[in-house]
């Protein structure tokens, strides 16, 4: 019995942290900022398991009983986590918030509760020094086991909702195997019994419709048609459609309208490459949609580009899915295209060539994990990449809507060396957008785009040189890796922006 306690122990432990870890992901996922959610998460959490702890010492009698009934409710309140989380999103907006943390809160005290109850049960086996030590020791090793398999093969692999799913049924299996440790301690064992098996069907139903469930849930939350959904160790991919308009949002956030995003890849291009004659390599970084590269290739003296992007599902799904090849020209499949799947800080740092061009298409800083891509120690290894007569361009939020933003990447990259000249454009799906050309010497913009466009010619060309007074701004502050100041004021401009 002290051995399966134990075990019961273990699995409690693996299941109370996969619910911490899919709140403060999930929260991450759809609210951004990871640090402050996961933080914040794993905060109202530890509390709360502080006070289960306190509460069960209110608990004198009947203690098996007691531990099956907490155990079937961490099961089902955490088992749903997810599924309710995402739902409550899609459907309650604002409230989203107060019901993610009182569900962590809740989750919290019932684990709180849990393993005082569990102690207990062996106090009778065990003496107090080794019962401390088994305990903590079984619980610390499953709370090992647990943070290193969510998110290499729980999260990508089965998703957040699964994974609530299936530890919750661990969690009715414990109580099933308590109900049968203890029967004859137990009053009407079979009616406990029968509460188990009920609830482990419930989870059960919710396992095998969990896809439908969060489909229904993203249409909500999305509107049109899904037609692609996939969850990576990187982000949730989903792609839409309304007629002939697809849609790509990662993490909910929208990447590019089929209908007009030539508006933003042509005007992020043809600025820097028109007046680029002698560029041969190009390294692009982000921009695994492939339609930046699709431009890029109009250029007949381009010999050579590398793609790097984290995400090879995103990479795969625009080079081989017919209808999205279709959309960026079949560009990922050109024989001039190498594709590499890297942590781009992290590939640069172990490089040494260098390019002629460099495009860089990262997702809008909306975390610190992509605002380490917009600091001067980002901007000082690109650097060191770009040949003498060369350029980089970077797409930098809306200067419209965060004008401090988008100065900030400036200030940003001025501290790494380079000039920087800004330019925007309007991009209906997202409004007036922002880029920024990064060069050693002063840049003079082209008067003529050399090969076929839709949006850009002669005329627009100057006009995106020329900022407005309401998209200016006397911002001094420079994002460092330290710091991440960039993350806290891209939050409360696009805060405000979207009220």
């Amino acid at each position: 019995m002290q051995f399966a306690l134990l075990a019961s122990v273990f699995v409690i432990a693996s299941c109370g942290l996969i619910y911490e870890l899919v709140a403060g992901a999930l929260s991450s996922y759809l609210l951004g900022d990871s640090v402050t959610q996961f933080s914040t998460v794993i905060g109202t959490y530890l509390f709360a398991m502080g006070v289960g702890s306190w509460l069960s010492r209110h608990i004198h009698n009947r203690i098996p009983e007691r531990f099956i009934m907490i155990e079937i409710m961490v099961g089902l309140v955490g088992g749903f986590s997810a599924a309710i989380l995402f739902l409550s999103f899609a459907f309650a907006g604002e409230p989203f918030r107060i019901i993610l943390y009182f569900l962590v809160a809740l989750i919290g005290i019932l684990v709180g509760i849990e393993i005082p109850l569990v102690m207990r049960l062996l106090e009778k086996d065990l003496k107090l020094s080794e019962l401390v030590s088994s305990v903590l020791s079984v619980d610390y090793l499953g709370a090992l086991l647990v943070s290193v398999l969510f998110p290499l093969l729980l999260a990508p692999h089965l998703g957040f909702v699964r994974t609530s799913l299936l530890f919750g049924a661990f969690n009715i299996v414990v109580a099933l195997w308590v109900v049968h440790l203890f029967k004859q301690n137990i009053i009407h064992p079979r009616r406990y019994f029968a509460l188990g098996i009920g609830s482990l069907i419930l989870l059960s139903i919710g396992f095998i419709g969990a896809e439908k469930l969060m489909r229904f849930s993203e249409v909500k939350m999305y509107g049109d048609e899904i037609i692609y959904t996939k969850s990576t160790p990187y982000q949730r991919i989903v792609l839409t459609r309304w007629r002939d308009d697809f849609r790509l949002f990662l993490n909910g956030n929208l990447q590019f309208s089929s209908r007009d995003e030539y508006r933003y890849h042509e005007s992020l291009i043809h600025p820097a490459f028109a007046t680029l004659p002698h560029a041969r390599d190009v390294l692009v970084l982000g921009g695994g949609d492939g339609m930046a590269v699709r431009e890029i290739l109009k250029y007949p003296n381009i010999q050579h580009i590398t793609l790097v992007d984290l995400d090879p599902q995103m990479t795969q799904m625009f080079k081989n899915d017919t209808v999205l090849s279709k959309l960026n020209g079949l560009s990922l499949q050109s024989p001039k295209v190498n594709i590499i799947n890297a942590d781009a800080l992290s590939w640069m740092e172990a490089q040494s060539q260098s390019y002629d061009a460099i495009v860089v298409d990262f997702p809008d800083p909306t975390s610190y994990a992509l605002g380490k891509l917009y600091t001067v120690t980002f901007y000082q290894m690109l650097r060191r990449h770009i040949r003498p007569q060369g350029l980089a361009v970077v797409q930098t939020t809306s200067p419209l809507y965060a004008p401090k933003s988008y100065w900030m990447v400036h200030n940003t990259a001025r501290e790494a060396g380079f000039i920087t000249t800004g330019y925007h454009a309007l991009v209906p799906s997202f409004g007036e957008w922002g880029f920024m050309l990064l060069s050693e010497k002063a840049y003079q913009p082209p008067t003529t785009i050399p090969v076929p466009t839709r949006f850009l010619n002669s005329a627009i060309l100057p006009t995106l040189f020329i900022f407005p007074q309401d998209m200016l701004s006397g911002i001094q502050e420079v994002n460092r890796l330290d710091n991440q100041a960039l993350v806290r004021v891209f939050e409360q401009e696009w805060g405000v922006a979207l009220r």
